[in-house]
């Protein structure tokens, strides 16, 4: 079915489509928000892998008691199922970073696969809700790579969710497809700032000395 075919709910002015909600600029955020994950998760595998090799080992983030991947390792949080949570990261990025190529590729993804992508991000971006809370009420310790995946799950939950939905791939009224389209952004820049000032309140004293 031809793109423009598909995408055009029903009342829907193809003119107040955001930049994001097409194919290629849905592609650019996957491509950029993928490759920032895959690398961060990709750092955190190696330093986990050089911790088991020598418990030791001091890792490229420990930067203070309280901004320490190391530390974080040592917590039974960071590997929830048994095994290191990054994993997880490697291969969900992956999927990402393919999926963007198959946007720049030209092809159009069936609805069944754009409602399972939005599955497996928003399990993503809950698991990481849980992760930001636990390192700020219950370890109270940061791991900079990690804050770095936090920010991305952000970006990719808000515009995906907001794409799915400007696109009619996710059923929704018209007013929250026109709400989307133009708050979509403005919603993702205050989680950042929400997420940022969460961190600097809860560890201000360490800080600011």
């Amino acid at each position: 079915m031809p793109e423009d075919a598909r995408i055009e709910p029903a009342g829907w002015s193809g003119n107040t489509q955001p930049a994001f909600a097409g194919d290629r600029g849905m592609a650019w955020l996957m491509a950029v928000c993928g490759v920032v994950g895959f690398l961060a998760s990709g750092q955190l595998v190696l330093e986990r892998i050089a911790l088991y090799e020598d418990p030791n080992y001091v890792t490229s983030c420990d930067i203070s008691p309280f901004v320490s991947c190391g530390e974080v390792f040592r917590t039974w949080q960071a590997a929830l199922f048994g095994f290191p949570n990054p994993l997880i990261g490697l291969v969900a990025f992956t999927i990402i970073l393919t999926t963007a190529m198959v946007l720049f590729s030209g092809a159009h993804p069936a609805r069944w696969y754009w409602r399972g992508l939005q599955t497996g991000v928003s399990l993503g971006f809950i698991f990481v809700v849980w992760l930001w809370s636990q390192a700020l009420f219950v370890i109270h310790i940061l791991c900079l790579y990690c804050m770095a995946v936090w920010a991305v799950l952000i970006v990719l939950t808000v515009l995906l969710t907001a794409r799915n939905i400007i696109r009619g791939d996710l059923p929704a009224p018209g007013g929250i497809r026109r709400f989307l389209a133009e708050w979509a952004w403005p919603l993702t820049v205050l989680l950042l700032v929400a997420t940022a000032a969460s961190v600097f309140f809860s560890f201000s004293r360490a800080f600011l000395g």
